[in-house]
């Protein structure tokens, strides 16, 4: 009893429902380890009363990190404070990005009244704090009290005085509302950037290419938007880990992407006998990926750039671009110098910080204060390659606006980092270390899910204000036109797995999801930007409700959309919500050609994947799929009949078309008709996950320009494009 109470005064669950009628309950000595990484010592019942005696005793004027969400009631942790108290909010400096511009406010300095509100209390310069009017009528709901001033939107200091003299202070989260919405209608693709070779590509697609299709996309076939795996830094190695969602940091961006030949630089290197051998060497990257049945090698593609990139770095920058780098370093701080003193160093002592020489896993020792020194030069290449990255991705989303997109670049960010990586490093009080994000046992995988993410602490977060992940937040943000966030369910509650155990045996942490909500509302806010959560899956009740409610987008996929509460038969178009991206599939699901044709469950049964016979797994894929396509040809969506692959893509999405969402996402490989997905959960060495470029019906890998002329994308996205009324002539009349 003791132990469930202790744990759940840290947000830690000691049982969960994989369904509505089961309840399981957490091993204890998971609870225990949980409790651990939270800094509580919870190994015997001894030290389980003396924690839970502490923690029931400590008595918070304030918590950490309080919310207060423009036009709405204050939280109870200030609508509740004892009257008479004294509140002054201290707002933000006002040089921080996304502050606007001039000198912040003066401190807000206001009284809470007992049984009804006050007037606001002038600041103590201007009047006495005694100077307070009569108590007036309670607030309609929905109001603040009277004596509440509401602060600017932004991250404060709000500090409290209770007339016993007690006092708190805290960070101050003060939120719009909602996030920024997209148009409604609006279609754009979805694609993997490292599959998207153009005929320049070094052997994997790049920013280049990404703003290429953006301006191709916007202009000839009316997309509003582009969405692109996530871009983070990765784990140096040979091999690299290729998965774009376990990266070294996510407040980076990888310059792997980098489009050499557009860095200014670039035309003035002298050595351009060595520049020509690498192009060439680039050149037949790409050949043996497009014709020789080569997987895209990101480390082959990497030595290459940054040989080029070592060479572009001794050309000196003009003043123009010497005073734009040295803003960036201004702008990004302690945390790119961190970032690029972990690549200095794990290219002399390898990309796992655990293992580098002692003295050198805490980054704020002497000994790493003596390495930055020596290392200064490749601190710098690293922290110029960050700033070179950053502004190839401002360029891509600049063309996407100019090319008339309403939304533009939608950026992806991952659910965690890798354990050995910059931001493990950088930010190790940050992270529960032995622990890992993963998923519970569910009706899809009974043996759970271990992803090898270590997960942000809850209680270090808040007592930072937040700090590292308005960071991440602000980083992102900078140069989309929205935000993908995966998994966002990891805003509210992560499953955690302790080191050495399986899946099976974690648990759920919660998270403040008020506070995390209304950080990204905030920078959101301030970047103009829209936010779609990847929401699929195992949910929590009233998740979804509260993102909505934030205007956070969700995401749903065609085939996941049926009537799970009635008949459990796929659900009709002007039944879907409206607050999301529709999809037919995604970088973890097959591909439409292949969900049609059931090839993905000849590929799930030549891996030795399936549960079922393949006759049972093929007898039920094609019942699922025949539901749809009966449901397609009754709203008279398939006029082509049976039989007609490429008509059936389309019919898909037809139907995606029909439904209320606002924006709708085609997968660029269904456009050309591959059947291969990007990424097969469950493997690893057995598929060529994160490494296929986009190919056609047959199999052939295909360029950009070759898919921009495809007559079947072109089919395709006939069916997107928006209908312009038809017109009579002058003195006509149409029939």
């Amino acid at each position: 009893m003791g132990l469930s109470r202790l744990a759940a005064l840290h947000g830690v669950a000691t049982s969960y429902s994989p369904s509505p009628d089961v309840t399981v309950s957490v091993p204890d000595d998971t609870v225990i380890a949980v409790l651990a990484a939270l800094g509580v010592d919870a190994g015997t019942p001894a030290d389980v009363r003396k924690c839970l005696a502490a923690a029931e005793s400590r008595s918070r004027l304030l918590p950490p990190t309080v919310v207060v969400w423009a036009g709405e009631p204050l939280p109870p942790a200030l609508a509740g404070l004892p009257p008479g108290s004294t509140v002054t909010v201290e707002p933000e400096p006002s040089d921080l990005p996304g502050h606007p511009a001039g000198r912040p406010p003066a401190p807000l300095s206001m009284r809470a009244r007992a049984a009804a509100p006050a007037a606001p209390v002038a600041s103590p310069s201007e009047a006495a704090p005694e100077a307070v009017p009569a108590p007036e009528a309670p607030p309609a709901p929905g109001e603040a009290p009277a004596w509440w001033i509401p602060p600017p939107h932004g991250v404060h200091r709000v500090h409290v005085r209770t007339p016993d003299n007690r006092r708190a202070t805290a960070t101050l989260v003060a939120a719009p509302l909602r996030v920024p919405q997209p148009p409604e209608g609006t279609h754009g693709f979805l694609v993997q950037l490292y599959s998207l070779l153009s005929a320049r590509s070094w052997g994997m697609g790049d920013l280049g290419d990404l703003a290429d299709l953006a301006v191709w996309a916007g202009r000839s076939v009316g997309s509003g938007f582009v969405q692109v795996n996530p871009l983070h830094a990765a784990v140096p190695g040979k091999p690299t880990d290729p998965s774009p969602y376990r990266p070294s940091s996510r407040r980076f961006p990888d310059p792997v992407h980098l489009h050499v030949e557009s860095i200014p630089e670039y035309g003035h290197v002298r050595d351009r006998a060595t520049l020509d051998d690498l192009r060439q060497d680039a050149a037949a990257l790409s050949e043996a990926v497009l014709n020789k049945g080569a997987l895209i090698d990101r480390d082959a593609v990497w030595e290459l750039k940054r040989q080029a990139l070592e060479l572009v770095a001794q050309v000196p920058l003009t003043p123009g671009r010497r005073a734009d780098y040295c803003d960036f370093l201004a702008e990004q701080g302690q945390a790119l110098e961190d970032h690029g003193l972990w690549c200095a160093l794990a290219e002399v002592h390898g990309p796992d910080w655990h293992t580098w020489p002692e003295a050198l896993r805490d980054p704020r020792s002497p000994g790493t204060a003596r390495a930055r020194s020596e290392l200064l030069d490749r601190v710098d290449f690293h922290c110029r390659l960050a700033w070179l990255t950053a502004t190839q991705l401002a360029a891509a989303q600049r063309s996407a606006e100019d090319a008339g997109m309403a939304v533009g670049i939608v950026h992806d960010l991952a659910v965690g980092v890798h354990p050995a990586g910059a931001d493990t490093w950088s930010q190790q009080e940050a992270f529960a270390h032995g622990m890992s994000v993963g998923a519970p046992p569910d009706a899809f995988n009974a043996r759970g899910q271990d992803w090898g993410l270590p997960p942000w602490r809850p209680d270090v977060l808040a007592a930072t204000g937040y700090a590292a992940y308005r960071g991440l937040l602000r980083g992102l943000l900078a140069h989309a036109g929205a935000l993908r966030i995966d998994h966002v369910m990891g805003l509210f509650r992560l499953w955690w797995v302790p080191e050495g155990r399986p899946p099976t045996d974690g648990t759920y942490v919660a998270y403040d999801a008020e506070a995390m909500l209304a950080v990204l509302v905030l920078e959101a806010h301030r970047a103009g930007t829209s936010v779609v959560g990847e929401d699929l899956g195992t949910v929590a009740p009233g998740v979804r409700e509260a993102l909505a409610r934030r205007g956070v987008l969700g995401t749903s996929v065609l085939w996941f959309e049926r009537d799970w509460e009635g008949d459990g038969r796929p659900l009709a178009p002007e039944k879907w919500r409206r607050d999301c991206l529709a999809t037919a599939t995604t970088h973890d699901l097959p591909s439409t050609a292949a969900r049609l044709t059931g090839d993905h469950v000849t590929l799930r049964h030549r891996l030795g994947l399936l549960t079922r016979s393949l006759e049972e797994e093929l007898t039920a894929d094609l019942t699922d799929t025949a539901e749809w396509l009966a449901l397609l040809a009754r709203l008279r969506m398939l006029p082509e009949g049976d039989g007609d692959e490429e008509a059936a893509v389309r019919a898909v999405h037809r139907f995606l078309r029909r439904t209320p969402a606002r924006m709708t996402g085609v997968w660029l490989p269904d456009t050309v008709g591959d059947r291969r997905p990007q990424n097969l959960p469950g493997t690893w060495d057995q598929y060529p996950n994160w490494r296929l470029p986009i190919a056609d019906a047959e199999g052939h890998p295909v360029t950009l320009e070759e898919i921009t002329a495809s007559p079947r994308l072109h089919a395709l996205m006939e069916v997107l494009r928006p209908r312009k009324p038809r017109t009579a002539p002058p003195g006509e009349r149409l029939p």
